[in-house]
């Protein structure tokens, strides 16, 4: 619609205050974060999965995705950006819980503590914040995929989102006491990673191990896992891109920091895995570029693109070795390896942004701010100080909350949940046509195109070993 057409609506629709441009931008930022979750996290995740526990791990991310929009309009978006707060000697700690109807909702965005506004609608806003919001348990799900019991899970997420995520996204995005000291999270890095990858830590330890023959990731399809993957890596142009708050020359500047950390780390991370293992892989170029990604994404807006490429190639190597030299002596059943690409990969980028904040480039966003680099170690310090405290928050209070709720219900699948899968706990299958009964036995079902009556058919783990060396 042209702008000419705009005298057609009513005036209140347009009001001044509106930039068209932004609400725009953010309305399509909104959607490709969104997408992140669904259906890119949850394909992501279920082709890295054995094909049993595919659907259970798709409804854990679904599952979150939407109880975390009820909660969000409940009262986690009022607990992490009302203006209104608690405070304890100036320094802001939380929102009030406050149903969205009871906010402004058809006005301009305004938020915090310090009543920031933004010329975009208020609804848009919140749904920006909510998708980031939403994605945020879902990455905790890869640690605990094919071992949580799902009913356990569906109480895990909302109450997560209240007790760790809410908390920390008003200290870091909406003005709260690590803001207030000058700590900076441009767009997640801190909130959503860091807390995300050492939750996952947390979660992993409470909940316990696989069965051990099964402790090893074996994707069943890393065709759906590189649709996801791909879908993921453009998200991301809405997931930095948006957190300008417009469509301004920092919102593009984002984005092109994003895409070059991450191809950086991917190539970074092929390169460690050709010198060390002899082989380029998948699964390796994808770590890669979801560590650049994570990394760049608390300084993506506040970097120039030579310390984006910088941050790639150190990040790389470093969760590299957390996830193959940390993370097995921790003796953690992290199943796809959440801790290392999140929450290392988090505070990695969360003290590269202490050192590499670029005045020039902060001018845009943050004028004032700069890094050790251009000469404030105060801006390092208080970086640092963010990594402790929301890296130890988040573990804390997740593994408290584990805790508590397998006092309500178990947080681990039995052992027969665990061999069957989905059916199992579902009900329903992604792959009908294989259903895992025993330990050792797998009943198939072959339809006879003669009568079109099943006949199902028992071969042991021996047969089906035999029969698939045969075929080779």
């Amino acid at each position: 619609m042209s702008i000419a057409n705009l005298n057609t609506y009513p005036p209140n629709a347009v009001p001044q205050w509106l930039s068209l441009g932004s609400n725009s931008w953010i309305l399509t930022a909104t959607t490709l974060v969104m997408i992140q979750s669904v259906p890119a996290l949850a394909m992501f995740y279920a082709g890295m999965t054995r094909r049993k526990f595919s659907m259970n791990t798709v409804m854990m991310v679904l599952f979150s995705f939407a109880s975390t929009f009820l909660v969000w309009t409940l009262l986690g978006y009022s607990l992490s950006f009302y203006s209104s707060s608690l405070r304890v000697d100036g320094m802001y700690l939380l929102g009030l819980p406050i149903p969205i109807w009871n906010l402004p909702i058809f006005g301009e965005t305004v938020y915090g503590p310090a009543q920031t506004s933004l010329n975009i609608p208020f609804l848009t806003f919140v749904m920006f914040q909510f998708a980031f919001a939403a994605i945020t348990p879902g990455l905790i799900v890869g640690a605990v995929t094919e071992k949580m019991n799902f009913k356990a899970w569906m109480l895990f997420s909302p109450a997560w989102i209240v007790l760790v995520y809410a908390p920390v996204a008003y200290w870091l995005f909406a003005g709260g006491w690590l803001n207030q000291l000058g700590a900076v999270d441009y767009s997640g890095g801190y909130v959503i990673h860091m807390t995300a990858g050492y939750s996952a830590l947390a979660l992993a330890m409470v909940v316990g191990q696989r069965l051990p023959q099964e402790r090893k990731i074996e994707a069943h399809n890393l065709l759906l896992t590189a649709i996801g993957f791909g879908l993921d890596w453009m998200g991301w142009n809405g997931f930095n891109g948006g957190d300008a708050g417009g469509a301004t020359i920092d919102a593009a500047i984002a984005v092109f920091n994003t895409n070059l950390a991450a191809a950086a780390a991917a190539i970074t991370w092929l390169a460690l895995d050709m010198k060390v293992f002899g082989k380029s892989t998948f699964t390796g170029l994808a770590n890669g570029a979801f560590t650049g990604l994570v990394a760049i994404t608390p300084m993506a807006g506040l970097v120039n693109p030579s310390e984006a490429f910088i941050t790639g190639i150190i990040a790389a190597p470093i969760v590299w070795i957390g996830l193959y030299r940390i993370l097995p002596r921790l003796g953690v059943d992290d199943s796809l390896g959440v801790f290392p690409v999140h929450g290392i990969g988090g505070t990695v980028g969360g003290l590269l942004t202490g050192l590499m904040i670029d005045p020039t480039v902060s001018s845009y966003y943050l004028p004032g701010y700069r890094g050790a680099l251009f000469g404030d170690w105060h801006q390092f310090l208080v970086q640092a100080l963010a990594v402790l405290v929301v890296g130890v928050y988040s573990f804390l209070i997740t593994f408290g909350l584990g805790k508590l709720l397998g006092k309500i219900t178990p947080l681990r699948l039995g052992e027969k949940e665990m061999m069957q899968g989905d059916y199992a706990i579902h009900g329903e299958t992604a792959y009908p046509d294989v259903v895992q009964m025993e330990p050792d036995v797998v009943q198939i079902k072959i339809r006879d195109s003669g009568n079109g009556k099943e006949v199902k058919s028992s071969k042991s783990g021996e047969e089906k070993e035999e029969e698939k060396t045969k075929d080779i």
